[in-house]
Parts: C-alpha cells; sequence; structure tokens
C-alpha cells in the first residue's frame, strides 16, 4: 500500500498529469472564489447595524468563517472537477506503469458526471454531519476521519474499478479488499486534511486507487486455481 501511495505522489507531479492539474485547480480555485465573493456580497448586504464598529467586527468574523467553510469545500469541490477528469488521470497512470495490461473503458460522460455529483453529496453530508462533532466533541476528529476514510476509499476506488468491472464486479471486488481500501481511505483523509496540499487529493487519490486496484487483480489472479 504505501509502495502504491509513493507512485502516486510521483505521478501527480509528472508531465502527463499537468494539464489535468492546471484545469482542476483553475476550476477549483475559481468556483471557490465565486462562492466567496457571493457569499461576502450576501452576508455584508442583509446584516447591518447602525454601528459601524459593530459592522466591522462582523466583516472580520464573517471573512474568517467563510475562509474556514471554504477550505474544508476545497477537496470536495476538487473532487467534484477531477471526477470529470478520472479518466485521464487513469489512462495516464495505465500508461506509464501498465502498459502491457488492458487498458480500461473510458466512463461515459453522463455516468461520470452522475458519479462526480453523487461524489461531492455525500463528501458534503458526511462532512456536515462529523464537523459538529470535531468542533464538540474531543474524539470528534477522529471521528471525522473515519468517515471520510470510508467514503473516500470506497468512492475513489469504484470510480477506477468501473472502467474494468461492471458494478457488481467492482463492488465484489471492493468487499474483498475492504480493509485496505480503507487504511487507503485514511490516506488519502490525512492527505486532504492539509490546507493548501488538498486541492492534489483527488489527483492523489485517483492515482493510487488505479495502482491498488492493479495490485488486487494481479493477486486474485494468483490465487485463482489453475486448470
Amino acid at each position: 500500500m504505501f509502495n502504491a501511495a509513493s507512485l502516486a505522489l510521483g505521478d501527480i507531479l509528472s508531465p502527463p498529469f499537468r494539464g489535468v492539474l492546471i484545469k482542476s485547480l483553475a476550476l477549483t480555485i475559481g468556483l471557490l472564489l465565486a462562492l466567496w465573493l457571493a457569499l461576502e456580497w450576501l452576508l455584508t448586504s442583509w446584516i447591518a447595524t447602525s454601528w459601524p464598529w459593530l459592522d466591522t467586527a462582523f466583516d472580520i468574523l464573517a471573512g474568517i468563517g467563510l475562509v474556514v467553510g471554504l477550505g474544508f469545500l476545497a477537496a470536495p469541490v476538487a473532487a467534484l472537477f477531477v471526477g470529470f477528469f478520472a479518466d485521464d488521470i487513469a489512462e495516464a497512470v495505465e500508461q506509464a506503469h501498465y502498459p502491457a495490461d488492458m487498458p480500461g473503458r473510458p466512463l461515459p460522460i453522463g455516468r461520470s458526471l452522475a458519479t462526480a455529483l453523487k461524489f461531492l453529496a455525500l463528501v458534503l453530508l458526511v462532512n456536515a454531519i462529523a464537523l459538529p462533532l470535531v468542533l464538540f466533541l474531543g474524539f470528534g476528529f477522529l471521528i471525522f476521519l473515519v468517515a471520510n476514510a470510508y467514503l473516500l476509499g470506497r468512492e475513489y476506488f469504484e470510480l477506477v474499478a468501473l472502467r474494468h468491472y461492471d458494478e457488481d464486479t467492482a463492488r465484489s471486488l471492493r468487499a474483498r479488499h475492504g480493509g485496505e481500501i480503507f487504511g487507503a481511505g485514511l490516506m488519502i483523509a490525512l492527505f486532504l486534511a492539509i490546507p493548501i496540499v488538498n486541492l492534489l487529493g483527488p489527483l492523489f487519490a485517483t492515482a493510487f486507487m488505479v495502482h491498488l486496484e492493479k495490485r488486487f487483480a494481479a493477486r486474485d489472479r494468483s490465487r485463482a486455481p489453475s486448470r
């Protein structure tokens, strides 16, 4: 697993990834900036008092709150856009490291969009539930980490596996290797917990899961009874 993670880190900084990296970062930063400006305008427009000092204090606190909130949204938003480029990422990894293997089938555009939106909704839901626990309970961060590890491991692995298998086979493969996929999801969750660096998280996660899927497939072939 650690070898696969090391390979994935090298992959995201390699030339084949730079185009996807630039596009996903530009889209992510652009959307976050637009959200920040829109929310700040709404807050400052709707909430005003007759005391200038209070308005100034509120503007400062609102700005800090928006930065923190959008910081948590950075990874899910990046994941949304990377979902559109997942096939490009997976194909680049496969060509670089597994040229002799059968290449994966790109997901249809509609399926990629549905998967990306579903993933975004799940991440937002889990984080909306977990974040209050992080703020008000001493062990909240652990709950936050475990929830994200399960979700990220499952969704990123299935996103990659569906290039090679139907849905039932992909889920069966995930079930057989659930422990390792959860461990990989934990590593991804830790990666995504680092501000700024987490913008690279979806690329790292996709490349990481490609390497893991290849290892699982090779392991399963070696264990299959010979005829």
